[in-house]
């Protein structure tokens, strides 16, 4: 049995009425060089019976003996993966045509990256939408946006298989609710990390999704993965700047008062400065860092004018100098945000930052 290009890794539970969708979408790759390694974690549904039903040699179809979850299931879905590279996909997600050979293309071209996502749309109630993650991306960026919200959708991500071997487990049973995100801080020690800017994964949004139903669970996971990551910076209050971040960057909660939103400002600003300084970005992507950066911030600023816990004045005074672009009035960023953050808006940001 010849050894494939891509082993696509998948974790399928209660999934009969739209895993069908999911392995359609694979059928029309261009590449077609790949495999499909799918656990069924008991479901008590058809979905094994559905899995079952397609007739395709590229197929691998495992019935587990116990429900374990999903982590565990895309663990030992990983163990019997074969290909050269890793691509996740959840059972519900749906993936573009080139999707594997842009992916594949790309990490040819790049031998240094190990970890490499794309663009995605939304699908929610049968309508498509874009995605509200940063639209245009270099590798610096998604590495800085790593460590104040997750920048990379799971379905859409495609990995070495010799960088994810190297890990002590493919994904850690306790970090579940936020293990892609655990995974990424981790796979980035062996190389770098990226993101390709078409849309090539349609990610299906519903009540039944994780990020629905365990909000306080994805919240204290993502808390101890940015702890571990902000020990050099601060030290013994590591744990108190994470759970700030995830809350107010990461989470979208509304910040209660000028203090909060104070301190949340000088975790952001230490944060940047110090992977500014140890990464030296070049100038295109500093400009970005620095847009993505004040456009977080004033979103912070939104929420909370919306909500109602501070105002415009209070949301001024705190903005720290140089958090993102420091010419650029809080003001000025919420409005951008409120009439939709056009392209033309954000360009022109990205190119007075860059000059």
């Amino acid at each position: 049995m010849s050894t494939p290009i891509v082993s696509v890794v998948m974790a399928a539970y209660k999934g009969a009425g739209l895993v069908g969708e999911t392995l359609a979408s694979l059928r029309a790759q261009t590449l077609t060089d790949f495999e499909l390694v799918v656990v069924d974690d008991c479901s008590p549904d058809d979905t094994l019976a559905v899995l079952r039903s397609w007739d395709d040699p590229r197929f691998r179809v495992i019935a587990a003996e116990k429900n374990q979850g999903v982590v565990l299931s895309r663990n030992r879905a990983f163990a019997e993966a074969r290909g050269r590279y890793i691509a996740a996909l959840d059972h519900d997600d749906l993936c573009y045509p080139e999707r594997f050979a842009k992916q594949v293309a790309y990490l040819e071209a790049y031998p240094d990256t190990v970890l490499l996502g794309t663009a995605s749309d939304n699908l929610q109630h049968g309508e498509i939408t874009p995605s509200t993650l940063a639209p245009l991306t270099t590798p610096p960026l998604i590495e800085w946006l790593l460590r104040i919200e997750n920048p990379l959708v799971w379905s859409s991500v495609m990995m070495r298989a010799d960088a994810a071997r190297k890990l002590d487990e493919f994904q850690r049973p306790a970090m579940v609710f936020a293990e892609d995100y655990d995974l990424y801080h981790r796979i980035r020690k062996f190389g770098r990390i990226a993101r390709l800017d078409d849309v090539l994964v349609t990610y299906r949004k519903h009540s039944g999704s994780a990020s629905h139903t365990h909000i306080s669970a994805m919240t204290n996971r993502a808390t101890d993965v940015l702890a571990a990551d902000y020990a050099d910076v601060f030290g013994d209050e590591a744990a108190d700047y994470a759970e700030l971040v995830v809350r107010y960057v990461m989470g979208r909660m509304a910040v209660p008062d000028r203090t909060t939103l104070r301190r949340v400002g000088e975790a952001i600003i230490r944060l940047q400065d110090d992977y500014l300084t140890r990464n030296r970005p070049d100038p295109e992507s500093r400009a970005l860092i620095r847009w993505e950066t004040a456009r977080r911030w004033a979103r912070i600023g939104e929420i909370a004018l919306r909500s109602g816990t501070l105002g415009l004045v209070d949301a001024a005074m705190v903005r720290p100098d140089h958090l993102g672009l420091g010419y650029a009035g809080i003001d000025e960023l919420i409005l951008s945000r409120i009439l939709g953050g056009a392209r033309a808006v954000r360009r022109l940001f990205v190119d007075r930052a860059a000059g």
